[in-house]
C-alpha cells in the first residue's frame, strides 16, 4: 500500500533521479537521456509501441547506472571500446535486478557492452533474442553518443557523416547489422539530431511524463530506489562506501529518539540515503584527496549539497526531503553551505540528517585513517555544538544513546559491497 505522505509517481521520480547520473560527466550533462531519445527513435522505425518505446528511452536514460566516478565515464566517452567497460554493466545488473519495477532493465544493461558477435551467440536461457535486441540498439546508440561528443554545439552536422560510417563499418561485428539498418535510416533525419539539443530533450522527457499511467509508490519502493542510488554515490569514492546508508539509519535512529512523527522520519531517512547525489559531479581527484582541500577545490565541493537539491526539489512529494538533504552542511550559526540558513530555518530533521552526517564520517573506517571510537566522536560534536555549528540538543541526544548510535552508523556486517565503476 502506497504511503499517503508521498504523493509521488514513481517515473517522475526515477526520472529526477536519474539526473544525478548524468553529473558523473561533470561537463557532458545529457548522455544517458540522448543515448534514451536515440534509441527511441529507433524503436519508432521498428515499429515498436508506444509501451516498447518508452522503454527504451528509460533503458537508455539508465544504462549507465553501474558508473560512479568521472573516470569511467571520460574512458567511456573517449574510446569506442574500452577494456573494463564490462565492469560498471556488471554493476548495473546488480543494482537493477531486484527492483522489481526496473528489474526488466536489468539483462539488457548487464549486456550493453557486449559485441553482436558475441551476444548473438549466448544461450537463450542467459539473454532472450528481445533482451539482446534491446542491449545491443543500447550499446550502437550509446557509441554513437560516444563518436558524436566532441561536436556537439560545435558544428556537429559537420562529422554526422563520419559517425554514421563509423557505425556502418562495425556492422556484424560490435552491432547487429539489422539494428544498423535502422540506425542509418533513422540518423538521415536531421531531426534525428536536432533531438539531441537540451530543449529538444527537456521537451522530449517532458512528452513521455505526461503520458502513460501514474504509479503511486510505496514507502518501501521509494526506500529501495533510494538504497539503489545511495550505493551509486557511495561507490565513488573508496572514502564513501556506506556513508549514505550509515547516515540514513542513523538520521531516523535519532529522530525517533527525537519524537519526530513516523512520517517525517520516513522522509528524513530518504534524505539521508539520498543527500550526497550532487557529489556526483564532483571530480574524482577532488573528492578522493586524503588531504585538505586547496581554496578552489573547497569551493567546487561544496557545490555539491545544492546539486542534490536541484536533483530532488522537482519531484512532487520531496520538497522537505530536498530541503532536508540540501542543508546537510548548514550550521545553526548561518556559517554553513550553500544557503547560510539560519537557526530559526533549519527544522530539527535538517539537524538531525546534519548530526548523522558528521558522526557517520568520524565513525567511518577511510583509506588513509581508521574509524574514530565513540567518545572521540562525540568529543568533537560537542566542541562543534559549543561553536554554535550544530544543535547541543541533538548532541546531547547522541550521548545517551551513544553505544546504540555507533552500532547503528556503521554498515551491517557481511552487507554486500558494491565496487566504483
Amino acid at each position: 500500500m502506497a504511503n499517503p505522505s508521498f504523493q509521488s509517481d514513481l517515473r517522475h521520480v526515477i526520472y529526477a533521479l536519474s539526473d544525478a547520473l548524468d553529473l558523473v560527466g561533470v561537463d557532458d550533462v545529457a548522455h544517458g537521456k540522448r543515448v534514451g531519445v536515440m534509441a527511441s527513435e529507433c524503436g519508432k522505425l521498428m515499429g515498436l509501441n508506444e509501451t516498447e518505446t518508452t522503454f527504451l528511452f528509460d533503458l537508455g536514460m539508465l544504462h549507465d547506472i553501474g558508473v560512479s566516478t568521472t573516470q569511467t565515464h571520460h574512458q567511456l566517452v573517449a574510446q569506442f571500446d574500452w577494456e573494463w567497460s564490462q565492469v560498471h554493466a556488471e554493476l548495473g545488473y546488480k543494482l537493477l535486478r531486484e527492483f522489481t519495477p526496473l528489474s526488466r532493465m536489468a539483462i539488457p544493461v548487464r549486456y550493453h557492452h557486449t559485441r553482436w558477435d558475441k551476444l548473438a551467440t549466448l544461450p537463450a536461457s542467459e539473454v532472450t533474442a528481445q533482451q539482446a535486441q534491446e542491449a545491443n540498439l543500447i550499446f550502437l546508440v550509446d557509441r554513437v553518443d560516444a563518436l558524436a561528443a566532441p561536436y556537439y554545439g560545435s558544428g556537429l552536422f559537420d562529422h554526422v557523416g563520419e559517425v554514421r560510417e563509423h557505425i556502418r563499418a562495425n556492422a556484424g561485428s560490435y552491432f547487429s547489422p539489422e539494428l544498423v539498418d535502422i540506425f542509418l535510416e533513422a540518423s538521415a533525419a536531421e531531426a534525428f539530431w536536432l533531438l539531441l539539443e537540451p530543449r529538444s530533450i527537456q521537451n522530449y522527457q517532458h512528452d513521455l511524463l505526461s503520458h502513460g499511467t501514474s504509479y503511486q509508490p510505496t514507502f518501501g519502493e521509494l526506500k529501495q530506489l533510494s538504497v539503489i542510488f545511495s550505493h551509486i554515490v557511495d561507490a565513488k569514492s573508496p572514502f564513501t562506501a556506506y556513508h549514505s546508508l550509515g547516515v540514513a539509519r542513523l538520521a531516523r535512529f535519532l529522530a525517533e529518539r527525537a519524537g519526530v512523527s513516523r512520517e517525517n522520519c520516513d522522509k528524513l531517512e530518504l534524505a539521508g540515503l539520498l543527500h550526497d547525489l550532487g557529489k556526483l559531479r564532483i571530480p574524482d581527484e577532488i573528492l578522493d584527496k586524503p588531504g585538505k582541500l586547496d581554496t578552489h577545490e573547497r569551493l567546487v565541493m561544496n557545490t555539491h549539497s545544492f546539486e542534490t537539491y536541484q536533483i530532488l526539489r522537482s519531484i512532487a512529494g520531496f520538497e522537505e526531503i530536498a530541503l532536508w538533504a540540501a542543508y546537510h552542511h548548514e550550521e545553526p550559526g548561518g556559517k554553513g553551505y550553500p544557503f547560510h540558513v539560519h537557526e530559526k530555518d533549519l527544522s530539527i530533521e535538517a539537524r538531525i540528517l546534519r548530526v548523522a552526517d558528521i558522526f557517520q564520517a568520524m565513525a567511518q573506517d577511510r583509506p588513509y585513517r581508521a574509524g574514530w571510537p565513540a567518545d572521540k566522536v562525540l568529543g568533537l560534536l560537542k566542541e562543534l555544538a559549543n561553536e554554535k555549528r550544530l544543535d547541543k540538543s541533538l548532541v546531547a541526544l547522541v550521548e545517551d544513546n551513544l553505544e546504540q548510535a555507533m552500532a547503528t552508523a556503521l554498515p551491517p556486517a557481511g552487507e554486500l559491497r558494491f565496487q566504483p565503476a
